[in-house]
Order: C-alpha cells, then sequence, then structure tokens
C-alpha cells in the first residue's frame, strides 16, 4: 500500500516539486508499475488475484494521466505515460512465470 501512495503522490506533484533523476519519464512510469505489478505477483497466490490488481494498476495509471491534466498544476495528460504504465504492469505481471516468482518468500526462509 506504501508503494502505490508513494506513486499517486508522485503522479500528483506540482511538476516545479518532481525532483530531476536524469532518466526518462517514460522509464520512471515503466518501473514504478513493473514494481507495483511484480509486487502483487509476490503477495497473492492466485493468478486471478494477478489479473484483478493488474486490471486496477493499469486503470490507476490511466486515472492519474487523467488528473495530472485535470489539476492544471504544470502537468499534462500523456497517453504515452499511460502506455508504459501498462506495459511496466505486463512486464511485472510476466515475473510470476519466472524464476522471480518466489523471489520474496525464499528471501524470507533465508532471515
Amino acid at each position: 500500500m506504501l508503494a502505490i501512495a508513494v506513486v499517486v503522490f508522485g503522479s500528483l506533484l506540482p511538476v516545479q516539486d518532481l525532483p530531476e533523476v536524469g532518466v526518462s519519464d517514460k522509464f520512471e512510469h515503466f518501473l514504478a508499475y513493473a514494481v507495483l505489478s511484480a509486487g502483487a505477483v509476490q503477495l497473492f497466490q492466485r493468478r486471478l488475484s494477478w489479473g484483478f490488481v493488474c486490471v486496477v494498476l493499469v486503470f490507476l495509471g490511466i486515472g492519474l494521466e487523467y488528473l495530472q491534466g485535470a489539476m492544471g498544476m504544470g502537468r499534462a495528460a500523456d497517453r504515452m505515460d499511460a502506455l508504459a504504465n501498462t506495459v511496466g504492469v505486463l512486464i511485472g505481471l510476466a515475473t510470476a512465470f519466472t524464476p522471480l516468482r518466489d523471489l520474496l518468500l525464499r528471501f524470507d526462509r533465508r532471515l
């Protein structure tokens, strides 16, 4: 929940308050949503839950883009950002079919 709150907060900050990180904002969008989606794969066991979370994340990304344009705080709605969010969600979901699927469980066993 904290990761989602950070993404929402960062998405709605005024443009002048955004830090410069030196990478493309599309990559930032992609990475944020890939991490959120991969986190859902780690937290939920059922594939139906993964699908539900991924659909919610896609709608969250689209909704936040809409809000950026509607708030009038120097941010604009960008369809390419929404596309980067969606691709990130799909890549995060794809981790379910890799050895990364149980990464947190393996980490937890070591502690």
